[in-house]
């Protein structure tokens, strides 16, 4: 039985197959289109999918859409008629798209998939999945877990913004939800705004700035502040209510209401050319604190309801590293498993296994103790030599092919001698991490790496932090990890050992000088916080990296490289050799190696 799922017309488009309940294939539009976040229906991913599978929509059991587009317009409609006649412009422009298009969305689908192919249509089934039971699935199904709580938060779905469910064998039961307008995701993306970043794309740029405020400051004290008393009421089983004099987001035209917030605060919006200041990192450390206090609150009302030992992640603030290591550190649950897409390109795969799970009453797949079901979430592309070859001659790229025994040696040797490395290898990556396979290396002992990379290569702030992957049985030396973290969706601090401690004052100095002080042995990938967000490596989800960490740590004695996603700031993470070979030559990497081929720009 195979089953496509799909997500689009909002942001994170994409396709997943399974086969009897196993993941096949998952690949988001952008990486195909090159469009970051692309919201367009989702071909190319489709395509992908099916040729993966060596199938046709003939021997689809169905097809199923992340969320149902007539329970999206009712709130739709029912919001602009409680707001009226405020949002009256938007309203013009939003309906006669939802009547074209968004509404009667079967027959879109419908009309897209004959784009790709000719097939039954009468044979086809179209089935539609809740936007939260599609995270709420992405998350517990292949999690391998026969019974867990499930904890799903975004900025909304069709109604809820926030769901505590039921796992129990293949059922998943709703236990609680939270509402629009009152949604913690869309409280975290209004100060994403306020900050000068961009909606639904930057709000792990936010979380990054948050680690730059000062808590001790008292504009600090005063905001957060500010947000308990004014803009949100916060209740003992995590729910949230919005004051929705401040915010905009109900009527479409903005996220909040500018002049409130400037006369709550006292801060103006920051523009997104405008320099980020003290303050901006102090507005984000206190959202960052309310999200996490929130969120730990959801998880201990989880726990409650359920009485679980494991707890399933999923929805875009599950993408929270931080957050999500304050609920492994509490304690409150033995396991945690977080969907690697969590984004709305994870409800695509959601909506295939909750139509398999519940609408075919399909039992559990079984998986090795320890082991989840998304395969290292490699689900996407992978590439021939021959292509591989074709794409450095088009580009006049010339490289070596290197003995697959000697491959991990050299390039370990090249990355200990201060060179930076573009790794592609094996299937593309399911969700927004690049895990290995389409990835930028480094050295994490170089103090100037992080800044190298950030400015020279990546083209973005200097104050984002890189993550450190690192060799699973190496790992709880340095953290106290409690699980394997092979997602990089869980940032815990480095232990107090390893830690190189701030002078006193430290909290009154310039960003820049906290940013250029090391703060470790590894101190391109320790946070200003002593934090890092962490992926191990086995040998079996994958060989070759973990053959590469080996090298290196036989090398230099360092088990940690810097594992950053192959691409240029505001690109998607390349797929194709085309698009390796393109940003490589666009930046100041200078190797590439794609599966044993080494590039070099000396040889050209």
């Amino acid at each position: 039985m195979y089953i496509l799922g799909i997500s689009a017309y909002y942001h994170d488009a994409a396709a997943a197959l399974i086969q009897d309940g196993e993941i096949i294939a998952a690949a988001q539009e952008e990486r195909f289109t090159r469009k970051k976040n692309d919201e367009s229906f989702p071909s190319n991913a489709i395509r992908y999918c099916l040729s993966e599978a060596g199938i046709s929509i003939d021997d689809l059991e169905a097809v199923v859409f992340y969320e149902k587009p007539f329970q999206k317009f009712d709130r739709i409609l029912q919001t602009f008629y409680e707001i009226a006649p405020r949002g009256m412009l938007y309203f013009l422009k939003a309906i006669p798209v939802w009547i074209k298009g968004k509404l009667f969305i079967k027959k879109e689908i419908k009309e897209n998939l004959l784009e790709i192919q000719p097939f039954d249509k009468k044979k086809l089934s179209i089935l539609f999945s809740e936007h939260h039971l599609s995270h709420a699935a992405s998350a517990y199904y292949p999690s391998a877990y026969n019974e867990a709580a499930i904890l799903t938060i975004d900025g909304v779905g069709e109604w809820a913004t926030c769901t505590i469910s039921q796992g129990e064998k293949n059922k998943i039961t709703v236990k609680k939800q939270i509402n629009f307008p009152h949604s913690l995701g869309l409280l975290y993306a209004a100060f994403t705004y306020y900050c000068g970043f961009k909606v639904n794309q930057d709000e792990y740029k936010l979380m990054g700035l948050a680690a730059y405020g000062n808590d001790e400051d008292e504009e600090y004290k005063k905001i957060i502040s500010a947000i308990e008393k004014d803009l949100i009421k916060i209740s003992p089983d995590g729910s949230a209510a919005l004051n929705q004099k401040y915010f905009n987001y109900t009527s479409g035209l903005r996220m909040v209401n500018e002049k409130e917030w400037q006369k709550l605060f006292s801060i103006k919006r920051r523009l997104a050319d405008e320099p980020i200041t003290q303050t901006h990192c102090n507005l984000a450390l206190a959202i960052q604190r309310i999200t996490e206090k929130i969120i730990l609150l959801l998880a201990q009302e989880a726990k409650k309801i359920t009485g679980s030992n494991n707890l399933c992640l999923a929805g875009g603030v599950a993408l929270n590293c931080v957050a999500n290591g304050k609920i492994i550190s509490a304690d409150i649950f033995q396991h945690v498993f977080i969907q690697p897409a969590s984004n709305d390109a994870g409800g695509a795969l959601g909506a295939a296994l909750a139509a398999y799970h519940i609408g075919f009453d399909k039992p559990l797949i079984k998986a090795e103790q320890k082991n989840d079901l998304m395969k290292g979430s490699l689900l996407g592309s992978s590439f021939t030599d021959n292509e591989i070859i074709y794409a450095a001659k088009k580009n006049n790229l010339n490289g070596k092919k290197i003995n697959e025994a000697d491959i991990y040696d050299k390039v370990a040797t090249i990355i200990q001698q201060g060179k930076v490395v573009a790794w592609f290898q094996g299937r593309t990556e399911f969700g927004p991490r690049a895990l290995g396979n389409r990835s930028i290396l480094a050295d994490p002992r170089i103090e100037t790496m992080q800044n190298d990379l950030n400015l020279k290569v990546k083209n973005r702030e200097g104050f984002r932090p890189f993550a450190p992957i690192v060799l699973e049985e190496e790992a709880n030396k340095y953290f106290d990890l409690k699980e394997p973290s092979p997602y990089m969706l869980v940032a815990l601090p480095l232990r107090k050992e390893f830690q190189i401690a701030f002078p006193e004052g430290y909290n009154k100095w310039e960003m820049k000088q906290k940013l250029d002080y090391k703060k470790s042995f590894i101190p391109a990938v320790t946070h200003i916080n002593y934090t890092a967000r962490l992926q191990t490596v086995d040998n079996k989800s994958n060989q070759k990296l973990y053959k590469l960490l080996q090298a290196f740590f036989q090398l230099t004695g360092c088990p940690f490289l810097i594992n950053t996603s192959f691409n240029r700031n505001e690109e998607p993470i390349v797929n194709t050799p085309d698009d390796a070979v393109k940003c490589f030559l666009s930046t100041n990497i200078e190797y590439l190696v794609m599966n044993n081929f080494i590039f070099s720009k000396q040889y050209l």
